[in-house]
């Protein structure tokens, strides 16, 4: 059975540091080792924890300022997990295509200022792209393929506001209807995560 985003409103409320600016994406087939080389990442330290991950992450920031994002990467069944807190690069297109040659990707992003996007490609061709937001807007090779499922979901069709926005965590039910991988607090608390830096600019 689809999760909707009220299956997914825990994160907010249980991961605030993350929560208000990151981008999740989940790549079929890869370890984290090889999707970390087709990003062109550095291996850093592994890290226990989103917490720990959300810390060093913006340390980093400042380290580089900016030039150079940390990353923590897992794997769930047979797709690599990419965590980026306060990243984007998941849903940069021009690094995800060449990136996804020979498996699926997709991938959600949020920031402070609560523009996203949701980006789904198969091997090189961006099938779906959209911000969860404003759904209605869609473009790549599929734009309608899924839009019953993303109205089950709870994206927002309607001209007038929702009283409460499920934008973002309908975004986490898509993934995990494209991908079969639920992303659940035990995942992030309790996970060691492998962790590598990636040039940004």
């Amino acid at each position: 059975m689809t999760k909707t985003g009220a299956d997914y409103a825990w994160f907010e409320n249980n991961f605030p540091d993350i929560a208000e600016a990151y981008c999740f994406t989940l790549v079929r087939g890869l370890s984290p080792d090889e999707l970390m080389s087709r990003l062109e990442g550095r291996s850093e330290v592994p890290l226990q924890g989103i917490a720990a991950v959300v810390e060093a992450a913006f340390a980093q920031y400042d380290l580089e300022e900016g030039d150079r994002r940390l990353v923590a990467m897992t794997t769930v069944g047979t797709w690599a997990l990419l965590i980026e807190p306060n990243g984007y690069l998941g849903v940069t297109e021009d690094r995800v295509l060449p990136a996804s040659a020979g498996t699926s990707w997709i991938s959600h992003f949020v920031n402070v200022n609560a523009v996203g996007t949701f980006l789904w490609a198969e091997d090189q061709v961006l099938r779906l792209c959209f911000d969860p937001m404003f759904p209605e807007d869609r473009w790549g090779t599929a734009p309608d393929e899924l839009l019953d499922v993303m109205q089950r979901i709870g994206f927002h069709f309607e001209e007038e506001s929702p009283e409460t926005d499920l934008s973002s965590p309908a975004a986490f039910a898509l993934a995990e209807h494209l991908t079969g991988v639920a992303i659940t607090p035990k995942l992030l608390q309790d996970t060691t995560f492998a962790c590598a830096t990636i040039q940004i600019r």
